[in-house]
């Protein structure tokens, strides 16, 4: 005869007394968190004060939090001083294809790493991850030289090629979640005469929509904001970056900070607007690497 015996509710079997005590440790956790993130937000705020301000009120004390008049006009005079629009553009470009290489080589990698079997394949991985010891100040000289004899000094090629050649850290990531998904997936994609190359394009990147999304949105962020690589390879104002341009607003005896955080308020719209959209694949792409491996 079949045990109809339900299982017991721990919930309900727990005394009153415990809820009771639960429900204010809950309350301050929150009450802590919003004060946390109220502390967080205030360079934020101070930022879009200031660039509603003119110069000479960006320093008062106390500071003032809500300017009368607002000069939104710094939004536009941004984009008259310097050619601002022209930056953007050039980041923007230097951005998708750095996201684009490195998505795509750093999967092949990883792929290889973690479903394929050939000789020597756990000792190639050591290695690879070795090199996230390396500081890039030891390879900066030798690579910059090997770029100037390429030609390629003055244009994006030294901020985009790289990431087309694959790179320790999101190689690591991927990894971890290719291997995070069963095997028999493979086999069975194999009975059916998938490819190596079907298997990767077919069963592997359709699963691995949160991993990818986390590290398209790391190189995003290195890309969208890098200053020392454009600094060193881009001479030219045409070929400027954001971050570049940003600098632009900075000399050695002033600084206009009205247009300059200005500026770095547009700059940070893309970013924002990246990560609040798709928030939800960063953090599943970061949790899931660790399930296995």
């Amino acid at each position: 005869m079949a045990d109809t015996t339900s299982a017991p509710d721990v919930g309900a079997a727990l005394p009153a007394s415990y809820h009771r005590r639960l429900r204010p440790s809950k309350a301050l956790i929150h009450v802590v968190l919003v004060l946390g993130g109220c502390v967080l937000m205030v360079p934020l705020a101070w930022m879009l004060s200031t660039s509603l301000k003119d110069l000479g009120t960006v320093f008062l004390f106390p500071p003032v939090w809500f300017p009368s008049p607002a000069h939104w006009e710094n939004y536009r005079t941004v984009f008259e001083v310097l050619p601002f629009a022209r930056y953007i553009y050039n980041t923007a470009q230097i951005t998708l294809f750095s996201v684009i290489g490195k998505v795509v080589s750093c999967s092949l990698v990883a792929y290889s790493f973690a479903r394929l079997r050939w000789r020597g394949r756990d000792a190639v991985f050591v290695i690879m991850l070795a090199t996230l010891m390396l500081p890039y100040q030891v390879t900066m000289i030798p690579q910059f030289i090997l770029f100037r004899h390429l030609g390629w000094i003055d244009t994006f090629i030294p901020l985009i090629a790289p990431h087309w050649l694959g790179g320790p850290f999101a190689t690591f990531l991927l990894r971890q979640f290719f291997m995070s998904i069963p095997l028999d997936l493979d086999d069975a994609a194999r009975i059916d005469g998938a490819s190596i190359f079907g298997i990767y394009a077919r069963i592997i990147m359709p699963q691995a929509a949160p991993v990818l999304a986390a590290v398209a949105i790391f190189q995003f962020n290195g890309s969208w904001n890098a200053f020392l690589l454009p600094l060193i390879y881009l001479h030219s104002q045409d070929n400027f970056t954001i971050a570049l341009g940003l600098q632009s607003f900075q000399d050695q005896y002033y600084t206009e900070w009205h247009l300059l955080m200005a500026a770095s308020l547009t700059a940070m719209i893309p970013s924002m607007v990246i990560f609040f959209f798709a928030q939800k694949y960063f953090i599943q792409g970061i949790v899931f690497t660790g399930v296995k491996g």
